[in-house]
């Protein structure tokens, strides 16, 4: 006992000292509702970035796979493919997975400062780029679009990369005129006038889904900035005008709204309506269950594009109403974490950031959105993949890019939290 007690003392002076040192990082922080504080249960060192979300994505990206690989496994079979194999499209979307894994290390090593600091740059490189694209001989056609860029192992599409520029860009500008942020013509035209420039080039090539995305994350994050609902409401009126204009002076376009209304009719089934009705027979035909994975008819060059923007109707064919409300409810699960990432930024002051991972959030969020009411003939027919699942490489390599990002934000919230320095 008495061999024991100097031991004790010496410990219990030790644990005394430690807290003294601690100082401020053993002090509860209050973000957004939630209560931070170092405890024996929860270091706060343990965690450095968000690993449910990194998980989820993981699990996304391991699922995209496998529907990929079931929805372009026929393809062989079509002479437009040519001599390809049955994993043909399996190996490039884990090639194009590959790319994207690597960028997203090399995006997380990069701190928020600096993502600001080349935020303008970023979208300069994205407008000549998207110049490059639209020259003969240098953007590459498919099914009539000029949307690629030729790089060899893999086709780049630069309005994936202008949706991540665009998004830097928004935020870097509203933390630029913040104390302007209530002048319609100091702060909302000047952004209007890069995002009308962005869709004049996207409207080129034509790429109108691209150009929806990259107009509601403009406005989105004009608005998550400050500018007032008589403003946001301004923005939202011409933007919708906007889009009804070029829809109603396309005749190819307009005709696709007409489809979309009625996918079945004789005028449209083989035409406009074609595979938006095939989408809803094999979201018919897997019920609750699905019909079986690999067993789809669909996929069988009946439904087009089946492995890209129409890969949840196959999933809705093999695994039922139960894989599309799981994958669903991944997605909104997704989108509320990343939006909670940026409202602890924001609460720590740190307003680009928040921005930012705000903007990736609505991003993937109303992509998502738009993929899913396509499928489900909610909404007219649009080319906008499914992020993180359907085939299409710089579409996953941006997607993984921007969610590294957040996870750099959300990594720099908790160094800031435990008294670091981001």
């Amino acid at each position: 006992m008495n061999a024991a007690a100097p031991h004790l003392g010496q410990r219990l002076r030790a644990w005394l000292a430690g807290l003294g040192a601690r100082g401020a990082e053993a002090l509860p922080v209050r973000v957004g509702g939630t209560e931070y504080r170092h405890t024996a249960a929860t270091p706060a060192h343990v965690l450095g970035f968000d690993q449910a979300l990194l998980w989820v994505v993981v699990l996304l990206l391991a699922f995209s796979l496998v529907m990929v690989y079931s929805a372009s496994i026929a393809m062989p079979d079509n002479p437009r493919f040519g001599r390809i194999e049955s994993y043909h499209f399996l190996l490039r979307h884990a090639i194009a997975m590959g790319a994207g894994f690597i960028a997203a290390l090399f995006a997380f090593q990069i701190s928020m400062k600096v993502w600001e600091r080349l935020a303008p740059w970023l979208f300069v490189v994205s407008l000549v780029l998207l110049i490059a694209v639209l020259i003969p001989h240098v953007g590459t056609v498919v099914n009539g679009a000029r949307r690629w860029l030729s790089l060899g192992v893999m086709n780049f599409q630069p309005s994936e990369l202008a949706k991540f520029a665009v998004l830097l860009y928004a935020a870097n500008y509203m933390v630029r005129k913040m104390d302007v942020k209530q002048s319609f013509l100091r702060a909302v035209m000047p952004m209007g006038a890069a995002v009308a420039i962005v869709g004049g080039l996207l409207l080129a090539e034509p790429d109108m889904g691209a150009f929806m995305v990259i107009a509601v994350l403009a406005m989105a994050i004009l608005f998550l900035g400050g500018v007032n609902m008589r403003m946001f409401i301004l923005i939202g009126t011409v933007l919708v005008a906007a889009f009804a204009v070029i829809v109603m002076t396309s005749p190819w376009r307009r005709e696709r709204i007409f489809a979309y209304l009625d996918p079945f009719s004789e005028a449209h089934a083989l035409g406009k309506g074609y595979q938006l009705s095939h989408a809803l027979i094999a979201i018919g035909r897997g019920e609750i269950f699905g019909v079986g994975l690999g067993a789809s008819v669909e996929k069988l060059h009946w439904l087009p594009e089946a492995h890209t923007d129409f890969l949840l109707a196959v999933i809705g064919e093999e695994l039922g109403l139960a894989g599309v409300l799981t994958l669903i409810v991944a997605f909104l699960w997704l989108t509320r974490r990343i939006m909670y990432i940026g409202r602890q930024a924001i609460a720590l002051d740190r307003v680009f950031s928040g921005l930012v991972a705000q903007g990736v959030a609505i991003w993937l969020g109303f992509q998502a959105f738009i993929n899913v009411g396509v499928n489900l003939g909610a909404l007219p027919t649009k080319g906008l993949t499914l992020p993180f699942m359907s085939f299409g490489g710089s579409a996953i390599v941006m997607n993984l890019v921007a969610l590294a990002v957040v996870l750099r934000v959300d990594y720099e919230n908790k160094l800031l939290m435990r008294g670091g320095r981001a």
